[in-house]
């Protein structure tokens, strides 16, 4: 197996200015909810979008969501990232 080429993975996705900003804003979601009170460092949960940021969704409190790391992970997603799964997506 190959090693893993992190520099190369930055440089052509993760450093992009719109990857840098859906960053920004995923950890934006997560520190709202640290300082709401809804989840703490270690605690196993993950900060669901309900609209996901690629579809325009925003890291406001009315669009976040808590779930186990295990119910975020779950539901398969398709080569352009669309979810297969809409029962577990977090949308009613």
């Amino acid at each position: 197996m190959a090693t893993r080429n992190y520099r190369k993975e930055y440089d052509n996705y993760q450093g992009k200015p719109e990857q840098k900003k859906r960053r920004a804003a995923r950890n934006k979601g997560r520190k709202l909810m640290e300082a709401a009170g809804k989840v703490s460092k270690g605690d196993g949960k993950h900060v669901n979008h309900v609209v996901p940021l690629s579809q325009g969704g925003s890291a406001d409190l009315s669009n976040l969501s808590i779930k186990k790391a295990k119910d975020n992970l779950a539901y398969a997603r398709t080569s352009t990232g669309a979810m297969k799964n809409k029962k577990n997506s977090g949308k009613a």
